[in-house]
């Protein structure tokens, strides 16, 4: 099994590091190894927003009964939530600077967890916890980058 952590990027961060996830990688890993040092428990909660259990429970409770999701079976229970789909199971736990999933592969969480989340909010971030694998979890194109008022391309 393997284990993420989904954290919930601000968005001028978020624009201004999407190309930079190594970076942002880089950080968020030194943080969980060394989480009671000031200035990168300073950081982090400056870089990520806050989950509220309720906000998202009642959130993916709206996805259950409205059919939003491809799921056969979301269940709800506190702060935990469970995706079941024919062979393919989800444990997901809320916490306030983080979501915590368990799963077989990472194809399961696409099927399962990622649609809801990308239309929750699309500044996730996700890192493996007992492996080396992190990215966003939603394209680029999904994302608000501003570029600054830089041209990339000129047709004059």
């Amino acid at each position: 099994m393997y284990e993420y952590s989904i954290f919930w990027i601000k968005e001028e961060i978020a624009n201004n590091y999407f190309h930079k996830s190594d970076l942002l990688y880089r950080f968020i890993y030194a943080y969980q190894r060394n989480h009671r040092r000031p200035d990168l428990r300073n950081q982090f909660n400056y870089i990520t927003n806050s989950f509220s259990v309720n906000d998202l429970v009642t959130y993916l409770e709206t996805c259950r009964d409205f059919g939003f999701s491809r799921s056969e079976k979301i269940v709800i229970n506190g702060d935990m939530v469970e995706f079941y789909l024919e062979d393919k199971y989800i444990s997901l736990h809320i916490k306030e600077k983080q979501l915590q999933f368990v799963c077989k592969t990472l194809q399961d969480a696409e099927d399962l967890l990622f649609p809801l989340l990308r239309r929750f909010d699309n500044k996730l971030f996700v890192v493996g916890n007992n492996h080396l694998k992190f990215g966003w979890i939603s394209p680029i194109q999904q994302l608000n980058v501003s570029l600054s008022g830089h041209v990339l391309y000129s047709y004059q």
